[in-house]
């Protein structure tokens, strides 16, 4: 093992003592030993030990309630009580409280080391499953947040100061900046990482859909309600719902919302129980929330009890120097994907791209970069494979809708017209899709 375990050992017999700790010594264990409860305590207010043998009966404090006090100071702790009166009653009791097992007087030193050799091993491996588990959420959570310019490192430092906490959470930033790998960080790293994360995409949904999105519905509550069906606010109890395009609410979903965050408590749509949820609420918008208030679309209440943090993530034109570790990372993403060799990319593209003003920001700067890696066909991306053939710093496109709107037909042809294909290369859901395509008025050319 590359910790050495730590004994402490407890009993008010001095002969026992000092033969429980040479054999200890002599196994490579760092031993210590107390006379008593208190002393043992009061030894353990100082520093842990990862394995405690105390025996039960003892002048003052017994055993027993020694481990009890432990147990209530960390859990965790591996108690083995000794006992010299081999009565079922105190072995029971002990392994009720949580004991990890108990001997007997006198001692067999060969069957006590094998017990200690197993407690020891079952520390190294929760100790080992900590790490790994550790690593898996570092993956999880940088898979796909690329940058260390200054703008980012903020961003970043913000995500590790308020992901603890259970306050609701803002992110406010251009659209394509990244807004829902900024909320997934978070959950990644708060004490809700193993429960959901449940996404909401308000802007995609009218007010009654969004109603029965959000609350659930009971069966015969409107024309083809054929079932029951949880809401996402019961999918995320214990976890996270994160609301995108928050600013896009009706002004009656407004009210409703803020009835929930302050009870934590809503009636499914049709039903008349009440459901609670126990939910950490991060949003995301692309508007100036405070502006909208001021107008009058957006409640105050409503506003203050969602802004408790604000983190906003800058925009690609101010994080330019992020661009080539962007770049590289969606060339890998993609040739990964398509089963690809990974390809290369001109550093005169890299010039120009760090020349571009990116009104799409990275999501732009991602859908180019897959787009040049599909039409391209050779181990190098050159200025030739920007979108349309053309040169990116004369590319001219009349506005972010405009370019969304070649992008999502291009996407659309690739796969056919097949909605579920293209929704899911797209990043969004079908309603999602359905609704660009009618905004847009798209149409195939077959």
């Amino acid at each position: 093992m590359t910790k050495k375990i730590t004994l402490l050992i407890v009993d008010d017999e001095e002969s026992v003592r000092d033969s429980l700790y040479n054999w200890f010594i002599e196994d490579g264990y760092y031993v210590d030993c107390a006379q008593n409860a208190k002393e043992a305590l009061s030894m353990l207010e100082s520093r842990n030990y990862d394995i405690i043998l105390a025996d039960i009966k003892m002048p003052g404090m017994d055993g027993l309630e020694m481990h009890r006090r432990i147990k209530s100071l960390n859990k965790d702790s591996i108690v083995i009580v000794m006992t010299a009166f081999a009565s079922v009653e105190t072995a029971v009791q002990a392994l009720k409280d949580g004991a990890y097992d108990y001997v007997t007087k006198p001692f067999d030193p060969d069957d006590l080391s094998h017990l200690i050799r197993n407690a020891a091993s079952q520390i190294a491996l929760q100790a080992e499953n900590e790490v790994l588990k550790n690593k898996i959420i570092s993956l999880e959570n940088i898979e796909d947040i690329v940058g260390n310019s200054d703008a980012m490192m903020k961003v970043l430092r913000d995500v590790e100061s308020v992901a603890q906490s259970n306050s609701s959470v803002i992110i406010t930033g251009e659209s394509g900046t990244g807004k829902e790998l900024i909320a997934r960080a978070i959950h990644s790293n708060s004490t809700r990482k193993y429960f959901p994360m449940v996404s909401v995409h308000c802007g995609a949904l009218s007010e009654s859909l969004l109603e029965s999105e959000l609350f659930g519905h009971e069966k015969g509550a409107f024309t083809g309600a054929m079932f029951n069906r949880k809401g996402r606010f019961e999918m995320a109890d214990g976890g996270t719902i994160f609301l995108d395009e928050i600013a896009t609410i009706s002004g009656k979903m407004q009210i409703e919302l803020l009835r929930v965050l302050e009870s934590k408590t809503f009636v499914r749509v049709g039903g008349n129980k009440e459901i609670k949820s126990d939910f950490r609420v991060i949003c995301a918008t692309n508007r100036d929330l405070k502006k909208l208030v001021e107008n009058g679309t957006f409640r105050e209440d409503l506003y203050y009890r969602l802004n408790v943090v604000n983190i906003m993530i800058p925009p690609l034109r101010q994080r330019l120097e992020d661009i080539p570790m962007l770049v590289d990372h969606f060339i890998k993403k993609y040739c990964t994907s398509m089963s690809r060799d990974i390809i290369t990319i001109e550093q005169s593209v890299i010039k120009r791209l760090e020349e571009y003003d990116f009104p799409g920001n990275v999501r732009e700067l991602e859908n180019m970069i897959e787009r040049a890696i599909v039409i391209g066909n050779r181990k190098e991306i050159t200025l030739k494979d920007l979108p349309l053939g053309k040169d990116i710093v004369s590319s001219s496109f009349e506005s972010l809708d405009d370019l969304e709107k070649k992008y999502i037909f291009e996407i659309l042809t690739k796969y056919d017209w097949n909605i579920s294909r293209s929704a899911r290369a797209l990043k969004v859901d079908r309603v999602t899709l359905y609704n660009k395509i009618k905004k847009y008025g798209l149409k195939s050319v077959k």
